[in-house]
């Protein structure tokens, strides 16, 4: 049977996962519905750019910028070898979705490499979470900006962990973490780009979530993460690689990359904790790390 182009055409324009080609330069020469999708990136603002311009930025769990090293794309175009990785993608919206990407060449008709082409999956738990604020919106129980749960809904949170903390053993962990110079950056951009960090670093604690894990705007810009079922290495690891993806997330205002960082208070609960000991305790760790020279954690 043979399939003709517009066939073929059809097939990848309505796949699941994100799809896009490039030439041997890393311009990009094609983009799918579902990299429109994922990325909020349309084919028109993308097509004829670079993938490392201001679009994808890939970046690893170490932070690290892999348009400038270790792009699995560049390599594969050089090699001739497919690849598999998973990688933060920067979102048109500011913040960082981890993705699974898969990679390999682009050929003509005679072999030669000219190009490449990869096909991102996104992996974060987006179908969890729009049904955790449909719910929320029900019970009045979300902040309207940043579609997290709002401090109502953490409390309640908390105190649920407490009494499975008491029932079933089961451990959790509070981040409390809060935006650096947040002040100084509304007084120079305006309210309504804070408000678009805000979002997305938001989006960014959405994205990289567990299903059974909780970020709340606990107020202004301050925000609590509930984690269940975790350890005090893994809540630090989790924390940390929170803290480098908000650092490595930025909005495009007049052509300016605009970013901030994080500072986190961490802390696990202990026996004959409160609720209101372990968020003290949690917010005095945080201002630790404001002390500490603000961008880091601190662990108590």
């Amino acid at each position: 049977m043979k399939i003709d182009q517009a066939a073929y055409e059809k097939v990848i324009a309505s796949l699941h996962d994100g799809l896009y080609f490039v030439d041997r330069d890393r311009t990009i020469v094609y983009w799918n519905r579902a990299a429109e999708r994922i990325s909020g990136f349309t084919a028109k603002e993308v097509i004829g750019k670079s993938c490392g311009d201001s679009i994808l930025t890939h970046i690893d769990s170490e932070g690290c910028n892999l348009c400038e090293t270790g792009c699995p794309l560049a390599k594969t175009i050089t090699d001739g070898l497919p690849r598999e990785a998973e990688i933060y993608m920067h979102h048109k919206d500011g913040h960082r979705i981890p993705v699974s990407v898969r990679v390999i060449t682009l050929t003509d008709e005679n072999g030669n490499v000219t190009g490449g082409i990869e096909l991102f999956t996104d992996i974060s738990n987006q179908a969890a979470n729009e049904l955790r604020v449909k719910e929320l919106e029900k019970l009045a129980l979300l902040d309207n900006l940043t579609q997290l749960a709002n401090r109502n809904y953490i409390e309640r949170k908390i105190l649920g962990r407490f009494e499975e903390k008491k029932r079933l053993q089961v451990p959790f962990g509070i981040l409390f973490i809060d935006i650096d110079h947040f002040k100084q950056f509304n007084d120079r951009y305006g309210h309504a780009i804070g408000d678009e960090v805000l979002k997305y670093v938001a989006n960014t604690f959405i994205a990289n979530s567990r299903p059974f894990d909780l970020y709340g705007r606990w107020g202004g810009e301050e925000f609590i993460g509930v984690i269940r079922n975790i350890n005090r290495a893994d809540l630090e690891t989790l924390g940390n690689r929170l803290r480098t993806l908000i650092a490595g997330s930025y909005i495009m205002q007049a052509n300016q990359r605009l970013s901030v960082t994080i500072s986190i208070g961490a802390t696990l609960v202990a026996e004959n904790d409160t609720m209101d000991g372990i968020i003290k305790r949690a917010d005095t760790l945080l201002y630790a790390s404001k002390a500490g020279g603000r961008d880091c954690l601190t662990m108590g």
